[in-house]
């Protein structure tokens, strides 16, 4: 059962759940509440838990509304994209050759497509680069920290996520990436990686998880902050 109620000034939508623990996550792009909450909690119960942490929800609804967010993409020449955390200027190139993206000297990312191409066209040619070359960086991602974090990686798979960098199934030993990912700084794709790792060791985030973070990779909070501070792409958010 969804409801939705109104905690100083927020509104929070509450999901029910057969679970044991209330969860309590802030969301892009403008830092909407949601509340996963075990079955048994009514209103006034979940009303309190959400008092208890009005600081932390308020900090978080600022972070988001204050990150930068970049325009819609146009996909024509002249635009700005980002790739592993470096701007790069568009430049289309309309041929009738197989659609085609490459990196052309420091700072300009070519794209071939056909004559007259659509934008939606245009920006699959660029997500599907996107994705090939974030799965390129996966297996070093594996070889370098499955022995410092000492799990193993069944599987790592690449999609859109809305509200979430990254996610892993423990039982499955799975991890999955953000495709926004690949356009970050490659320490901060590195971050959710080791991240969701740690997820394989500690479910929650809790003291030991923070404890184990700080052992494999210690400057973490630096890479999340930066990954925090970068501009969010144009989005149709929907949740």
């Amino acid at each position: 059962m969804n409801t939705e109620i109104e905690v100083s000034g927020i509104r929070v939508d509450i999901h029910r759940k057969p679970i044991k623990n209330l969860h309590v996550g802030v969301y892009p792009p403008d830092g909407r509440v949601r509340v996963a909450a075990p079955e048994r909690l009514d209103d006034e119960a979940v009303r309190l838990a959400i008092v208890s942490r009005l600081s932390w929800i308020r900090r978080q609804r600022r972070g988001f509304i204050e990150q930068t967010r970049e325009s819609a993409r146009e996909m024509v020449t002249g635009e700005s994209h980002y790739f592993r955390g470096r701007r790069y200027r568009l430049n289309v190139l309309e041929q009738r050759t197989p659609p085609d993206v490459r990196i052309a000297g420091r700072h300009t990312l070519e794209l071939r497509v056909p004559p007259d191409s659509e934008t939606r066209y245009r920006r699959n040619v660029l997500e599907r680069w996107h994705r090939d070359q974030l799965y390129q960086a996966i297996p070093d991602l594996i070889e370098t920290w499955s022995p410092i974090v000492g799990v193993e990686v069944a599987e790592c798979r690449v999609k859109r996520m809305k509200t979430h960098w990254g996610s892993c199934n423990i039982a499955a030993r799975r991890i999955w990436l953000n495709l926004e990912l690949i356009r970050k700084p490659p320490k901060c794709l590195e971050y959710i990686f080791v991240h969701e790792m740690v997820h394989l060791l500690e479910r929650h985030h809790n003291e030991r998880f923070r404890r184990l973070m700080d052992t494999f990779m210690p400057d973490w909070r630096l890479r999340k902050d930066e990954l925090n501070k970068a501009p969010l792409a144009h989005e149709k958010w929907d949740y």
